[in-house]
């Protein structure tokens, strides 16, 4: 008897392989076909099947990437012809990864849909310089945003941010980070407020700048960071690691 069409949308995690789930590498073991986003560490692969197909899908803020509607065919067709399909996508599939999009996209194609979560590099590039989003102290919460909408009448709400006391989590943010300052500013949010920004988490490419609100595109500018980075705004930056504040405790001194 013929298994029931599948897709499994995986998060590959923010790139250091070993941050893997246990359900993820097993997934992606049993994989015949793997469809794999260009933020996925090729280090990831190596779970992968000898024998098993694998196809890259780029997709990457501001770069050239694969339609989305090719990607969506693709996968259908392949669970039709009764492969095990995994679309392995860095990070959470459910977290900015579009994961929604194609889970109600195969649903309508009559495509069973399973979601092995991954760790979004939203909370593993803050930890990764030993900042927490929560602290009793600082901050009751954490807002995930993204650095620009689907269209601009759907960007985020900087000023309602701005007033929020709780930890903003930026992704897709750099190209933009002009834009969001400006905005943060004359929301109320102070320029002294602690930013930290970590490009490539986890990764042996990691690179990172601590800065502050009225000083976020000149730091930007003078640093070598780009995408794919995670801005992360409020006083829980004050947690890095000591070797990296120093410079930030005189600047709001």
């Amino acid at each position: 008897m013929t298994s029931p069409a599948k897709v499994f949308l995986v998060g590959a995690g923010p790139g250091d392989p070993e941050l893997l789930t246990l359900k993820a590498v097993k997934t992606i073991g049993k994989a015949d076909v793997l469809l794999v986003d260009d933020l996925v560490n090729p280090d990831i692969l190596a779970f992968a099947r000898q024998d098993a197909r694998i196809i890259h899908v780029g997709k990457r803020g501001g770069c050239q990437s694969t339609p989305q509607e090719f990607i969506g065919r693709l996968m259908i067709a392949e669970a039709r012809a009764g492969q095990v399909v995994v679309r392995l996508k860095g990070g959470d599939p459910f977290i900015f990864g579009r994961g929604g999009e194609e889970s109600a996209h195969l649903q309508a194609a009559g495509i069973d849909v399973e979601v092995v979560n991954g760790i979004s590099s939203g909370l593993a590039a803050p930890a990764s310089i030993g900042v927490p989003l929560t602290h009793r102290d600082w901050s009751q919460g954490a807002i995930f945003v993204t650095g620009h909408g689907k269209t601009p009448d759907a960007d985020p709400d900087w000023a309602t941010l701005a007033r929020l006391d709780m930890t903003l989590v930026i992704y897709m943010g750099v190209a933009r980070c002009r834009e969001i300052q400006t905005a943060l500013l004359a929301g109320g949010k102070p320029a002294a407020t602690p930013i930290a920004v970590i490009q490539s988490a986890t990764s042996s490419a990691q690179a990172q700048l601590i800065t502050t609100l009225g000083a976020l595109p000149q730091a930007l500018a003078a640093s070598s960071l780009g995408s794919p980075s995670i801005i992360v705004i409020g006083d829980v930056v004050r947690c890095a690691s000591h070797d990296m504040i120093a410079d930030l405790d005189q600047r709001t001194a």
